[in-house]
This record gives C-alpha cells, structure tokens and sequence, in this order.
C-alpha cells in the first residue's frame, strides 16, 4: 500500500488549499479513504472520509462548510479542497483507506484505525 500526499502549504487564513493523495497497491474502491490530521501533542483526528464507490462523504464538524472531499476513482486520488482556512486548521493532513460511517446526531463521523499511512503533507494557516 502506497499513499502519497500532496497540496500542502502556508496561506493566510481565509484562503484555500487543494490536498491530492494519490493511492496504490488496493483496492481504490474497496471501502472509504479518509483525510487525517494531527497536531504535535494531540492525537490524530478525522477531518473528511470518502466512499469511492458512492460518493458518500462524511465531514468532521470543525470543517463542514469549508471542506469539500472527492475522489477521481481512474486516477486513484482523492482530493480535499479547503476554503476558509483557520489557524487552527494547521496541522499535518494525512490520507488512508479505512472504513467510515454517521456518528449520528454529533454530526461527525466514525472510522476504524487505518494501517497505512502516507507520510503528510503540511498545511500551516497564518493569523
């Protein structure tokens, strides 16, 4: 399994960054493919998840309106265009296949711990 992430950068807050991963060596559609990101001292956290196969999305409550997830199923790459960004939208983002599904009324979303991992990309926000 390879997973390579791409798109990060430093913006100002409010602009926008386009994140690819570009995955190998699965079954692209198989399950879902999800963006992580992870700040140092904290865990890492579900931003965005992504069925291939239906399109269904699944959003993090934090990044809902400002996130949008898709995937291009021929080149095996799912992207996640970021509007508005805020500082504390820095962190680095990571892609994974993984299993999503509603967390029902939060709002958020439920994944299984992936076992793959890309190396990131980081996306710092200025103030």
């Amino acid at each position: 399994v390879q997973l390579v992430e791409s798109g990060g950068g430093l913006v100002q807050a409010g602009g926008s960054l386009r994140l690819s991963c570009v995955a190998s060596g699965f079954t692209f559609d198989a399950d879902h493919i999800g963006w992580f990101r992870q700040v140092p001292g904290k865990e890492r956290e579900g931003v965005s998840c992504i069925s291939p196969r239906n399109g269904r999305q699944y959003y993090n409550p934090s990044v809902k309106g400002r996130f949008t997830i898709s995937s291009d199923n021929a080149k095996s790459t799912v992207y996640l265009q970021m509007n508005n960004l805020k500082p504390e939208d820095s962190a680095v983002y990571y892609c994974a296949p993984t299993w999503c599904g509603s967390a029902g009324g939060s709002g958020s979303f439920y994944y299984t711990p992936p076992d793959y991992w890309g190396q990131g990309t980081q996306v710092t926000v200025a103030s």
